[in-house]
């Protein structure tokens, strides 16, 4: 995956990188380290990019509702000061506004629920899918090692037998 690889350049530029003195820091070309960084947001899956979407429409739809439940409580106001100087109308006012103001705030209320259910709900789908991520990049990576680790393996006995065989071969004099 050229994530990985890219992970791996950043390692070898580190690994290769000239020393400063008296401490354990190294110095590194700037420009190359960020062509790498930007070469890694490239190449990195879009259920993280659609993770920052997510959160902006988040803020869109919580911003959108306050707007609603302002607007809610303007003409709740507004109507109420219209009515006020009506003595029998007052009184029905003065309800209708509680009743308007309550429906505003539960409706605000409802809508913040509703909006929260439905981005943990999107952010949960996106948690599953990184743990999925996660667990299918890292199972790759191991079955690579292991299969590295077995060939390094297989290589040291053949090396081994053939300087056995050649300990043999000079000891009988051949």
């Amino acid at each position: 995956m050229k994530v990985l690889d890219l992970l791996e350049e950043i390692e070898e530029i580190c690994d290769t990188a000239g020393g400063v003195p008296l401490t354990n820091k190294i110095m590194v070309d700037k420009a190359e380290l960020l062509e790498i960084v930007d070469d890694l947001r490239k190449a990195l899956p879009d259920e993280i990019q659609q993770a920052q979407f997510i959160k902006d429409e988040r803020e869109r739809i919580l911003n959108d509702a306050k707007e609603e439940y302002e607007t809610i409580i303007r003409d709740a106001e507004q109507r109420a000061e219209i009515l006020v100087d009506q003595n029998e109308i007052t009184t029905r006012a003065k309800q209708r506004s509680k009743d308007i103001e309550e429906s505003a705030s539960s409706g605000a209320k409802q809508l913040k629920m509703s909006t929260y259910d439905y981005i943990d709900k999107v952010l949960f789908d996106f948690q599953e899918k990184m743990e999925y991520l996660n667990g299918q990049y890292f199972g790759d990576m191991f079955k690579n090692l292991q299969h590295t680790f077995d060939g390094i393996s297989d290589r040291l006995v053949e090396n081994r037998n053939e300087i056995k065989e050649l300990a043999y071969r000079t000891q009988m004099d051949e």
